[in-house]
């Protein structure tokens, strides 16, 4: 693949990762194709077991993937062997969900943030600690707290010590799975700030998946609705918000609750009966059993992926 000054940061060409129960292939993620551009943030939003932090794992190679591409800097990853893909590792890197989970509970905050850098084998020493003070300053951390354990810290600390890891080796890309979902409210809103600033500081390009919309209106570019492990509409954040086109996005959005009681509300769009099972997908169109417009069509043809306006895709037979 060729490099040009136009060529997406990461290209994720046709991914699919299904597991495997009984013989029976389910499928976690289907016919995932995306580009993301140096310096964005797309968000990656549905409902809970809809394939999105299997997508992420999947994108950097903490899953193996059943079948696709995912070329970064117009290299194709799933290609690399395993010097190369350490490499990787140094401009790819993830925040993960669980503040409580993700962090080793016998190592010191300086272990845990400078591991990264004692596995790449970057600094030693007075520098190795000098970088671990930095990144802690750099989320918001006080630095002489680096001989405590993750237990003495609060979820949101908790976070951005998680956040300050990531960093460590100047990654270029970071898949952040739902990391403001575990913490209160009053907190998640400084995490996504945070993830803001550092994004304009270092240059850090995210993809961002959650499931709280106006979370990912804030911080996102464009936006990604998967359902049941497919794509179903993409576009920029303004657009999605103006003019939802697919019957499920549409759904997701009535349900944001406005902040304004003045504001006109939209008619709440009540999805019936429960997600389907990813192992027994329904035919034709994956979202057919609870969509309010679904026609004969929609039983027998899966909708194309196609651009119904300007920078607006969707997969409906609506359009």
């Amino acid at each position: 693949m060729s490099i040009t000054k136009d060529t997406p940061l990461l290209q994720i060409k046709n991914l699919k990762k299904y597991f495997y129960s009984d013989d029976k292939p389910l499928k976690a993620v289907d016919h995932l194709s995306l580009s993301i551009k140096e310096g964005e943030t797309v968000g990656l939003v549905g409902e809970s077991g809809c394939g999105k932090s299997t997508a992420g794992k999947t994108i950097i190679r903490l899953l193996e993937p059943t079948e696709g591409e995912v070329y970064f800097n117009g290299k194709n990853i799933y290609k690399f062997n395993k010097s190369s893909l350490k490499k990787l590792r140094r401009d790819v890197q993830i925040i993960f969900q669980d503040p409580y989970a993700s962090l080793n509970p016998r190592m010191t905050i300086e272990d845990i943030v400078a591991e990264p850098l004692d596995i790449h084998q970057i600094v030693k020493g007075q520098k190795r600690k000098e970088r671990v003070v930095e990144l802690l300053k750099l989320v918001g951390l006080n630095p002489e707290h680096t001989h405590r354990f993750p237990h003495e810290f609060s979820g949101g600390q908790r976070q951005r010590i998680g956040i300050a890891r990531a960093l460590a080796l100047n990654p270029k890309f970071i898949v952040c799975d739902e990391p403001i979902s575990a913490l209160d409210v009053s907190v998640q809103a400084q995490v996504v700030n945070l993830l803001k600033s550092l994004q304009q500081k270092l240059g850090l390009t995210y993809l961002f998946i959650a499931h709280d919309l106006s979370m990912v209106k804030y911080i996102s570019d464009r936006i990604l609705v998967m359902y049941l492990g497919n794509m179903v509409e993409l576009t920029t954040s303004e657009n999605l918000y103006k003019e939802p086109l697919h019957p499920y996005t549409q759904a997701l959005l009535s349900a944001v609750p406005i902040p304004d009681p003045n504001a006109t509300r939209k008619e709440r769009i009540v999805l019936e009966g429960d997600v389907p099972s990813p192992i027994n997908p329904p035919s034709g169109c994956v979202f057919r059993t609870r969509c309010v417009h679904a026609m004969d069509t929609c039983r027998t043809i899966a909708p194309e992926w196609k651009e119904v306006k300007p920078g607006h895709f969707t997969a409906c037979h609506l359009y």
